[in-house]
């Protein structure tokens, strides 16, 4: 067998691994990237940009039957076809998928390996059964697969995770989406406008990430105008039926439901890709898991010179967090061993649905009730909303009583993901609501409604 001295190995080639390499080569190391799965990140290949585009044909055919409200009338009805859709959506993935590829291509064959990666000690990995990489130090970068819990696994084709729906070559007559979470959410609405009938299955009712009472409340019952959204619901059975799936679930009110899909999509989350690794041959501290425990700031192991970055780690599954974790533990692989802390971004997380959800900052959630004040606005009057006819949402921003800092915000309104965008430099940059309201407000924008709800925000510290 092959053996390799290297300064950094780097395991996967996704959102985490590229940047980790970049790093440790930027760093003056020897880097060696080994991928045993197809490339082109979760991302490009079946998360944030095949649901885009499939988000987007919805939101075209949605927005066509929304027309007469203007005065614009369509002969004739609006018609989908799923075929043409999900062909749009695999070819521009794959395109998508090739510019990743392309930048895998460009790294020195040297400095590539292809097999699954296993370790033999602390330093020591076993790639494909062919080569043995020994190497100074280690980034863990491989990423997370969709989780299906035992209830759904005797069910074959017919149950699904999100990487499937985008190999589809039309779309399916009826879905139940099991989890609301950002993925169950975002999919189901957005089959639904695509035609299909979407029944989402919710439990203690959670609604994408939100947690304030308030606009999980209204988002519920936005929603629920778009499909059958049961946001309380225990799924007591599931069982396959000739190409159908059938489903008992009790709702939120006792009622004992039962009903045949042709799919049931699983949304309940996602487990870091660690099984392969054989880290039960180091000398690594797990969690109950069976992820290495580390520390956040540095992303190091323990006390070796092992480094865990990205979804392997089960913290931000966002791409642009994956990408900084793997600079800093790339960085910090290289130069084991002085480490620099990772400093990350204001928090931010968008929701693609109409209308959008977004978060950023403190979660409701964690914030102590006597130390902060709420401000509020909705968006069913606010004028350039309802010019557009998109005036529906709810905005809550909250703000330090003491420092009159603004600490973050959740909502559900139109142009979210771009709002998020302000908000999340606002926090970055420290500002209180006082200096944020003294930014120019241009008129009439969506942005005039987040005004609103700073000047409330200042009323109620009056208050205090």
């Amino acid at each position: 067998m092959k053996t390799v001295q290297i300064d950094v190995a780097i395991i996967g080639a996704g959102s985490a691994g590229l940047p980790a390499y970049r790093a440790a080569k930027a760093a003056g190391a020897s880097a060696i990237l080994i991928e045993g799965g197809p490339h082109g990140t979760t991302c490009a290949r079946v998360g944030c940009m095949p649901s885009k585009l499939l988000i987007a044909a919805a939101e075209a055919a949605h927005a066509a039957t929304r027309m007469a409200a203007f005065g614009v009338h369509i002969d004739g009805l609006v018609r989908i076809d799923g075929r043409e859709v999900m062909q749009r959506v695999r070819s521009e993935r794959d395109r998508l998928v090739g510019f990743v590829v392309d930048s895998v291509d460009a790294i020195p064959a040297e400095d590539k390996l292809t097999g699954y990666a296993r370790f033999i000690d602390d330093n020591l990995l076993e790639v494909g059964g062919h080569t043995r990489v020994r190497a100074r130090s280690v980034v863990i970068a491989t990423g997370s697969t969709p989780v299906i819990p035992n209830l759904y696994q005797s069910l074959g084709d017919r149950v699904i995770v999100n990487d499937d729906v985008f190999e589809w070559t039309d779309l399916p007559r009826k879905v139940a989406v099991v989890g609301a979470g950002v993925i169950g959410v975002e999919l189901g609405q957005a089959l639904a406008h695509l035609g299909v009938e979407v029944t989402v299955i919710g439990a203690r009712g959670r609604v994408g990430p939100l947690t304030d009472p308030a606009i999980k409340a209204y988002a519920e019952q936005t929603f629920s105008e778009s499909f059958r959204f049961e946001a309380r619901a225990n799924v007591e059975a599931a069982t396959r039926q000739g190409h159908g799936v059938t489903l008992r679930f009790r709702t939120g009110e006792g009622e004992v439901v039962e009903d045949t899909f042709e799919y049931v999509l699983v949304t309940a989350g996602r487990k870091p890709n660690v099984d392969r690794l054989a880290l039960n041959n180091t000398s690594l501290a797990l969690d109950s898991h069976g992820v290495p425990e580390y520390d956040p700031l540095t992303l190091q192991a323990g006390a070796h010179s092992v480094f865990i970055a990205g979804d392997s780690n089960g913290v931000l599954p966002l791409l642009h967090e994956a990408a900084d974790e793997g600079r800093i533990a790339g960085a910090n692989a290289a130069t084991f061993p002085q480490l620099a802390p990772l400093i990350r971004r204001a928090p931010i997380a968008v929701l693609f649905s109409d209308p959008g959800i977004a978060m950023v900052g403190a979660q409701h959630s964690d914030l102590e009730p006597s130390t902060f004040v709420t401000g509020e606005v909705s968006f069913e009057d606010q004028g350039r909303s309802r010019v557009m006819l998109r005036n529906r949402g709810l905005m809550h921003v909250y703000v330090d009583k003491t420092s009159r800092r603004f600490l973050g915000a959740e909502w559900i309104g139109p142009d979210a993901e771009h709002i998020a965008h302000l908000l999340a430099w606002a926090l970055q940059m420290k500002l209180t609501v006082d200096t944020m309201l003294q930014m120019p407000f241009y008129h009439p924008v969506v942005e005039e409604g987040l005004r609103t709800a700073l000047r409330s925000a200042v009323s109620a510290l009056q208050a205090v």
